[in-house]
């Protein structure tokens, strides 16, 4: 495929000037690292001795992180937490990392969702996740709750180029939620963009969606294993969603691009180097594409700088995020 490297390079730049609307279901990545010290004589487990902690914002906070630090922190998050000791640790980690969360609706019937990786690693070899414990409410949001959410979307709309729903199915994307956001998203002519893991014909009438191959499999009820069946699942989406444009990420295949009218575009892995940690490499993804089309771009430019920033990722222990400059110098590479 062809690459117009200065038309890419004047989108990057213009990434750091759209307002972004996060809205969907929060969470904060508790990393927990300690170092082998011995087995317990309680019972056959380690014992670690704890060196950190770690507080990094994971799902849909982690796609409003990954604005933050293209776009100078023009960045929102609508969500639900907790009245909870891990409530405020979002907050502060939140803050840390520029990202407006002012629109966050308390319920203290909810644990703010937490996911508690413990890590431990010893001098002559690598750091190996040992556990992983989820702190979570996985029931839709109370209709009371839904309703100030609303308010809080109604509001806050008006005031952002773009919004991302990023629906990890913990409870905060009820229908009324969706189909609200949408709608006022399409009345303000603001780009609209889903990462959701199933039921993706839900989202009517978006600007776009950044589904991953299994998440696309699932929702289309088909198995896809060559690119006539790449574009077979872009029509489905295209044709239950009447978005503009969807973006399948294939992981190590690169990316699929289709656009109504026949129109495909099949994009491979750029800056290809070692991969650590794909963690979060989908909000990267989603957060970047629709920073790129709401400074401008044409799906196929955005996605192109989305796999960029990816590929950037990825060299990172868990939800890492890029920086202009970083996709800048690693186009140069392409």
């Amino acid at each position: 495929m062809q690459i117009n490297k200065k038309q890419l390079i004047s989108y990057i730049k213009k990434l750091s000037e759209p307002k972004v609307l996060v809205v969907g279901d929060l969470a904060i990545d508790e990393m927990i690292y300690g170092d082998a010290e011995r087995i317990s004589r309680e019972a056959p487990v380690l014992i670690l001795l704890h060196s950190h902690t770690k507080l990094i914002l994971g799902a849909a906070s982690n796609a409003a992180h990954n604005v933050a630090t293209l776009n100078n922190g023009k960045v929102s998050v609508i969500g639900v937490c907790g009245d909870d000791f891990q409530a405020r640790q979002l907050r502060e980690t939140f803050e840390k990392a520029d990202v407006n969360c002012g629109l966050l609706v308390v319920d203290p019937s909810r644990k703010t969702t937490t996911k508690t990786r413990i890590s431990g690693s010893i001098t002559t070899s690598i750091t190996q996740q040992i556990v992983r414990i989820d702190r979570q409410t996985k029931a839709p949001i109370s209709p009371e709750i839904e309703e100030e959410v609303l308010k809080q979307i109604q509001r806050a709309v008006p005031e952002h180029d773009a919004v991302i729903l990023s629906n990890y199915h913990i409870g905060t994307l009820t229908p009324k939620v969706i189909q609200e956001t949408i709608r006022l998203a399409n009345k303000y002519n603001k780009i609209v963009v889903v990462d959701a893991q199933k039921d993706l014909g839900e989202y009517k009438n978006i600007t776009s969606m950044t589904p991953n191959l299994p998440d696309t499999q699932k929702s289309v009820g088909f198995s896809i294993e060559t690119e006539e069946d790449l574009k077979k699942a872009g029509n489905k989406l295209l044709d239950e969603t009447n978005s503009k444009a969807v973006l399948i990420t294939c992981g190590a295949d690169g990316m699929f691009v289709a656009k109504p009218h026949g129109d495909y575009t099949k994009i491979p892995v750029f800056n290809k180097s070692e991969v650590f940690d794909v963690t979060g490499a989908g909000d990267t993804v989603t957060a970047v594409y629709t920073l790129a089309l709401a400074a401008g771009a044409d799906p196929v430019s955005a996605a192109i700088i989305g796999n960029i920033a990816a590929s950037i990722v990825v060299r990172q222990f868990g939800c890492a995020t890029t920086t202009i400059e970083e996709i800048l110098a690693a186009i140069e590479n392409i």
